[in-house]
């Protein structure tokens, strides 16, 4: 998107080599004081505001529009009426299912993703194993 507005973006946390390094990192320190990031936000501290630092995640797509739950709804209910849907290789029909008429007080760790999101997620993956026409073994 950015290079279409001639822009040049610069995604630092992105790089592969910091992806490969945090695989082997355990756990206790991704979670430190119970944040998600902590690891990276301890590592900020001194150069980040404190109100930047500690704040809650906010994931890209978030709405909390109604029209959107019903959207992604519709998509799901597409996807389950399709037996041979490539999302079932990884999903059992009855936790897709389930989300159509779930009322979780849950958001993942530290994403916020409450049952929209997680609709769009799930369409996104089935969306990729078809376009790919990926088949798992």
């Amino acid at each position: 998107m950015s290079m279409y507005h001639g822009l040049e973006v610069r995604v630092p946390f992105c790089d592969y080599r910091i992806a490969e390094y945090l695989y082997g990192v355990p756990w206790e320190f991704k979670d430190y004081q119970n944040h998600e990031k902590g690891l990276l936000r301890q590592a900020m501290v001194g150069y980040l505001p404190e109100e930047v630092l500690w704040r809650k995640k906010s994931p890209y797509p978030k709405t909390y529009d109604p029209r959107y739950l019903e959207l992604v709804s519709a998509e799901l209910q597409k996807v389950l009426a399709d037996p041979n849907a490539p999302i079932f290789q990884l999903v059992r029909r009855e936790a897709l299912e389930e989300l159509l008429t779930a009322e979780y007080a849950w958001p993942w760790y530290g994403q916020l993703m409450k049952v929209p999101q997680t609709i769009a997620y799930m369409l996104q993956i089935n969306f990729w194993l078809e376009a790919y026409k990926i088949v798992l073994i």
